[in-house]
């Protein structure tokens, strides 16, 4: 029988990148003064197993979602470094921020669920 070793601390990624989450969104908020990153909300961080990167999945309150995407991926050096006197671990990981459309894709979703809704009630 193979025992695999096991992690002396288990969840520690997703614990990681909770923290990283809580993190970049205080950073982002107070301290990243780029007039193309609006009212900015983390949605989810993908954190690779060591550590080396991560994907932040982020939506956008105002403001375009292209330019928000160049000021944020322009400043992940700055917000690394922020991170970096925040987190207490061996590797902070390079950021790379995407654009979330879920939001976006649920409203279209929910219009069409109630077009079709309303043009069956007129059928009926």
């Amino acid at each position: 029988m193979v025992r695999r070793k096991q992690s002396s601390v288990p969840n520690r990624g997703f614990r990681v990148a909770d923290q990283i989450q809580r993190d970049l969104a205080e950073l982002i908020a107070r301290e990243l003064k780029d007039p193309r990153v609006g009212m900015v909300t983390i949605n989810a961080i993908e954190v690779t197993p060591d550590y080396a990167h991560a994907k932040v999945y982020f939506s956008v309150l105002t403001g375009n979602p292209v330019e928000a995407t160049e000021g944020l991926n322009a400043a992940a050096g700055f917000l690394r470094n922020g991170l970096f006197k925040r987190l207490h671990i061996h590797t902070v990981p390079t950021l790379h921020f995407l654009f979330d459309q879920t939001t976006e894709r649920a409203s279209d979703m929910n219009a069409l669920i109630a077009k079709a809704v309303s043009s069956r009630a007129q059928e009926d």
